[in-house]
């Protein structure tokens, strides 16, 4: 059996810890989603700090934004690579989805926990 897929949240600042933190708090599901800042460094070290986190593992490499830096840097290295998908706009729902999910193919975790994290938004 083939270990679960790990996440890799990237974000501005501490959101991706934050993140992390809540998705851990709510589930009870700790070490499969591993926060990564951008803070004080440029995309070379970016893109280092997500290789460290996804460590040659098959990953989904959330991204806080679906623009900027964060995006940039894990789209650089990681683009075309079949053992990681980069997934935009990552919100609460979308990782607790991740979370309880990551037996699945890696294609279809990442669809799967983008429609779940869309799903989440609404007005109400």
């Amino acid at each position: 059996m083939n270990s679960p897929i790990r996440g890799v949240v990237v974000g501005h600042g501490r959101v991706a810890e934050a993140l992390v933190d809540a998705a851990e708090g709510i589930s009870g599901v700790t070490d499969a989603l591993i926060p990564v800042s951008n803070d004080g460094c440029d995309r070379d070290r970016l893109e280092d700090r997500i290789a460290e986190a996804i460590n040659g593992l098959p990953s989904v490499v959330f991204v806080d934004l679906p623009s900027g830096s964060c995006l940039l840097a894990a789209l650089h290295r990681f683009r075309g690579q079949s053992d990681v998908k980069v997934v935009t706009g990552v919100n609460l729902a979308m990782l607790l989805d991740f979370l309880f999910h990551r037996e699945l193919p890696l294609h279809d975790v990442a669809e799967h926990v983008v429609g779940k994290g869309c799903g989440a938004i609404r007005v109400t």
